[in-house]
């Protein structure tokens, strides 16, 4: 069965049900390996959390698709570290299951910061492409 993956990390079901787009082409996750089944997991068991931290300040969505520590915080590290470590997991089988090549990475996270820009919540810290950051 073919999951579908949507750059949108803020609900992890839709990111198995809905379409991910790449400079005007699909890319699926063509096999839910038990390595992205983990990740997606994990993800959604701590998206309270995340959500929580990024409300304080203390982490913020960077313009590489992943989430950096903003304040000093050990859970804010502990729970940054294991966030990107699952997103890089994502992103990897994306660039593996569509033949992306050596620059896939680089294609993604740039996709993947732009949604998590767009669907950060008022007041939460987001990266611009620039580096530069900024309060949405």
């Amino acid at each position: 069965m073919k999951y579908k993956f949507l750059a949108a990390f803020t609900l992890m079901i839709c990111m198995m049900s809905m379409p991910f787009s790449l400079q005007a082409e699909t890319y699926d996750i063509k096999e839910m390996t038990p390595e992205v089944k983990n990740a997606l997991d994990a993800r959604t068991a701590r998206f309270g959390e995340l959500q929580s931290l990024k409300a304080q300040g203390i982490i913020g969505e960077n313009n590489g698709g992943l989430v950096e520590v903003r304040k000093s915080s050990p859970v804010g590290s502990g729970l940054a570290q294991e966030e990107n470590a699952d997103r890089m997991v994502i992103y990897q089988a994306i660039i593996n299951q569509n033949g992306l090549g050596l620059n896939g990475l680089g294609k993604v996270q740039a996709v993947f910061a732009e949604v998590q820009r767009d669907k950060a919540r008022s007041g939460d810290f987001i990266q611009l492409p620039s580096g530069q950051w900024t309060q949405k």
